[in-house]
């Protein structure tokens, strides 16, 4: 075996065991499977090599010959990747029109992202854009629907500030 495969868990354990000037390879024992004797003995020379060299709690062996074991048998066998970065259902470039937003979560067309996102996938509009890696101002509105409703809100008068109320009059004196 070849020392790349010790990429484990433990091993900083085999590198410690390395640096301490004991070689374990296992090549001397025929190393050739997972739960053969050979895994055994393996771990056995691994364990008593770093307990020479370390101090090592009676109550922390167990648990170091554990990790060494699996550390050992896990060799050989496909690390797990990590999950695939999610892939969008459009690109989000092309996701923004003028009459709506196409979810890059289910492709679907919305005016509002918001509710939607909320709803169906339980995000709210930072967590979505960050998943996607979107900038901070990436809409969650249609830009046709958020100017009409602020062409309504001017209409009605909202945003203004209020006019000074007017004074009432003073009122004169009878003349007697």
């Amino acid at each position: 075996m070849d020392d790349a495969t010790f990429v484990s868990p433990a091993s900083a354990l085999v590198a410690r065991v390395r640096s301490g000037g004991y070689e374990c390879t296992g090549a001397e024992h025929g190393y050739v499977g997972r739960n053969g004797n050979n895994l055994i003995e393996l771990t056995a020379e691994i364990v008593s090599a770093y307990v020479q060299k370390n101090a090592v709690p009676v109550s922390g062996l167990p648990d170091l010959i554990a990790s060494v074991n699996s550390a050992l048998s896990n060799i050989g066998q496909a690390t797990p990747d990590e999950a695939p970065a999610p892939k969008p259902a459009v690109n989000p470039r092309r996701s923004v029109f003028p009459d709506f937003i196409v979810s890059l979560e289910d492709g679907q067309k919305y005016k509002s992202l918001k509710r939607h996102l909320a709803t169906r996938h339980g995000m709210t509009p930072d967590e979505y854009r960050a998943k996607w890696g979107l900038a901070k101002d990436y809409p969650m509105v249609v830009p046709n629907y958020s100017a009409a409703r602020s062409a309504l809100a001017k209409s009605l008068g909202l945003g203004r500030k209020a006019a000074p109320a007017k004074k009432p009059a003073a009122k004169r004196k009878a003349k007697a």
